[in-house]
């Protein structure tokens, strides 16, 4: 069963550091958003999965939130990148404290809900499009994500960077997914006149967008987290829970 334990100034100092660093990576722009002018994916989707694997779901979300409420202030908050960045990072932590049935509870809603939204959900107009997403979910429920999740304790640099990379994929696709429901929610205009045309230019765009952000946070993710374990300054768990 969980542990509950209070909020320490452990805590409290890397929510800080976190916070911020997300809302400095926010203003670093790395894809362009198809179909959105002006509008850029932001280094933050790198350090979304990192900051959920490090702090876990709780603190974690709390310092996605508060790096993109400055973002609104500072002139780079966008709706879906907002909610993409929150998913993520809660996606990311819920599985580093091996809660994967919950995190599979909320992709598998996401997926629906985006996937089946009244008249434009892709699964409607284009459902190939969401192949990577349903790709996703499969690495979900099977072993693999588990044994990802055992992974993270290990001292062996490509077995810990592999674990680190599957999770930091599997959470920045339900960030994907999110982002994209709240871009339809929101009502942002589809490219080239229709929402067929935006999910048929999506599908295999998306895909090797998400593997490069994940590929990313492994690299920056799975070493800092060997630094910081090693400082006492973060924890993992090596068990499936709830």
């Amino acid at each position: 069963m969980p542990i509950k334990r209070k909020l320490t100034a452990k805590d409290v100092a890397l929510i800080i550091c976190f916070t911020a660093l997300y809302a400095v990576f926010a203003s670093i722009p790395i894809f362009q958003i198809l179909g959105v002018p002006g509008r850029s994916i932001t280094a933050a989707a790198i350090t979304a999965p990192i900051i959920g694997v490090l702090l876990g779901p709780y603190l974690g979300t709390l310092s996605a939130t508060l790096g993109g409420v400055i973002t609104f202030f500072v002139g780079s908050f966008f709706p879906p990148s907002f909610v993409s960045g929150i998913i993520t990072t809660l996606c990311a932590g819920l599985l580093s404290k091996g809660k994967r049935m919950l995190c599979i509870l909320v992709y598998l809603l996401l997926l629906v809900a985006f996937g089946f939204y009244p008249s434009v959900g892709p699964a409607w107009l284009f459902p190939l499009s969401m192949w990577f997403q349903v790709v996703g979910l499969l690495i979900l429920v099977t072993p693999l994500q588990s044994l990802a999740g055992r992974s993270l304790k290990s001292d062996r640099n490509p077995r810990l960077l592999l674990a680190f990379f599957i999770m930091s994929l599997t959470s920045t696709l339900a960030g994907q997914i999110s982002g994209s429901l709240a871009y339809v929610i929101f009502g942002f205009p589809p490219i080239l006149g229709g929402w067929t045309a935006q999910w048929q230019s999506l599908t295999f765009l998306y895909p090797a967008e998400r593997v490069i952000i994940a590929l990313g946070s492994a690299l920056i993710g799975a070493p800092l987290l060997r630094v910081l374990k090693s400082s006492n300054l973060v924890q993992t768990v090596s068990h499936e829970g709830v």
